[in-house]
């Protein structure tokens, strides 16, 4: 048994399939499965079920694959920790981010961080929060940045930053008049929100029991943008994080911003890591960086639109 064959019954794990596991290893389909084989003679136990068009783990295949998942994670932070140790501020670092976030935080903090690293490579991967947690756990991604809070004691969270909320009313809106609103003028609303899946959903929701706001039923938008654009169509209203009304996104003609005058929803951010990472002293530098916003970047800009931008605003996708 080696590092090698672990790896290949990782990749087959997370494939399910052996022509795409061995192209994940670079390898052809022959050698890998030669080596699955080997690997169930040195165990004793079949590890596969090996069906026409699908493989399926068996429980003793699954419980392998976990362990040597684990194995060869230990073995990437053991590299990591002496490379680091020679350069702390070099190398590659995994960063995943969710979508209701990367396109509007992403243009602020990329460049300060290359600025202030200039030997890091920087590889940003953006998906949903329980997909992001799932990489991150299992040792696809170095960090990500999430919203709190996050259970899992095997990972480390440290505060970035809080987001406000504003209210995005269309311009023909009655409180399009308005300043401000306070939380409880929020419960005669119906909001417009994200489909489930978007922890931003979640968020919202979160504001919609405390002011005892609902849900506008028949709609449910796939990506901020989408709700952005109905906002602007007269649809209705909903709740969006400041940062995405902020340039460089561009200005909506038809949408009204509100801030909150008794009350700030908001949501707080952090960046995550696993607790054992062997680059743990360097992410908290690198979380600095990322956290350290303007001030007026996260200040809600009360009672006007969003402000004009040179460049159209990047569309988040589902």
């Amino acid at each position: 048994m080696n590092l090698r064959d672990l790896k290949y019954l990782v990749a087959l794990a997370d494939h399910k399939h052996f022509g795409r596991a061995a192209a994940a290893c670079y390898v052809s389909q022959p050698t890998l499965s030669t080596q699955i084989r080997k690997l169930e003679d040195e165990l004793g136990v079949p590890l596969v079920e090996r069906a026409p068009r699908k493989v399926m783990l068996t429980p003793a295949g699954r419980e392998a694959a976990e362990r040597a998942r684990r194995i060869v994670a230990e073995v990437e932070q053991m590299k990591e920790a002496a490379r680091r140790s020679q350069d702390p501020e070099a190398g590659t670092v995994r960063l995943g981010i969710f979508p209701t976030l990367a396109p509007y935080l992403l243009p602020h903090v990329v460049p300060r961080v290359l600025e202030r690293f200039p030997h890091l490579e920087l590889l940003l991967v953006e998906e949903k929060s329980d997909e992001l947690l799932a990489r991150l756990r299992e040792g696809k991604l170095d960090a990500a940045i999430l919203a709190l809070p996050v259970h899992d004691d095997q990972l480390h969270a440290e505060f970035l930053f809080e987001e406000p909320f504003v209210l995005a009313v269309p311009g023909q809106h009655p409180l399009a008049r308005r300043a401000n609103v306070t939380l409880d003028e929020l419960a005669e609303q119906r909001l417009l929100l994200l489909e489930d899946g978007h922890c931003l959903r979640e968020q919202a929701l979160d504001v919609c029991r405390v002011s005892g706001a609902h849900e506008k039923t028949g709609f449910r938008a796939t990506s901020l943008e989408t709700l952005r654009q109905m906002v602007a169509a007269n649809v209705g209203a909903t709740l969006l994080p400041v940062l995405a009304v902020k340039p460089p996104v561009a200005q909506s003609d038809n949408i009204h911003l509100l801030g909150f005058s008794d009350s700030h929803p908001s949501r707080s951010l952090a960046m995550v890591w696993r607790r054992s990472s062997a680059m743990g002293s360097f992410l908290v530098r690198l979380a600095a960086v990322v956290g350290d916003l303007p001030p007026d970047l996260l200040a809600p800009q009360c009672g006007l639109p969003a402000p004009p931008a040179a460049t159209a605003g990047t569309t988040a996708r589902a």
